[in-house]
């Protein structure tokens, strides 16, 4: 008789040994060299499952880790202009001596850039 089997991520490996021992049922691989009705087989398996159990255990820790180490710092783009250009691009719009694309040329950023500038300026001196 053959089975199909769900996919791998979705199996819980232990409640599955546990499954096939009261049932005494094994298992033989079409694929792979594992056969749990033989002693080999079955340590085969466990070997497996604490591999993956290991290896996902790690997996948490570095994840872990590395939330840590990031605690503090902001994701996202880094500015375009240093704080020095981005307070001259915002006093040139403020201005409003120069159109808002030549200040755009000029400093070498887009649109949408200068206008968050602006707003952030705003919101900093509010």
């Amino acid at each position: 008789m053959c089975f199909r089997l769900p996919k791998p991520e979705t199996v819980n490996k232990t409640g599955w040994v546990i499954f096939q021992s009261v049932l005494t049922v094994g298992l033989q691989s079409l694929y792979e060299a594992i056969d749990t009705t033989t002693p080999t087989g079955r340590l085969t398996f466990h070997l497996f499952g604490a591999l993956a159990e290991f290896e996902r255990n790690l997996i948490q820790k570095r994840t872990q880790s590395g939330l840590v180490a990031a605690r503090g710092r902001l994701g996202g783009r880094r500015k375009s202009l240093s704080p020095d250009k981005r307070a001259v691009a915002v006093s040139l719009y403020e201005e409003k001596k120069l159109p808002v694309a030549k200040i755009c040329e000029v400093m070498g950023i887009s649109k949408p850039t200068l206008y968050s500038y602006v707003r952030e300026a705003q919101e900093t001196g509010k």
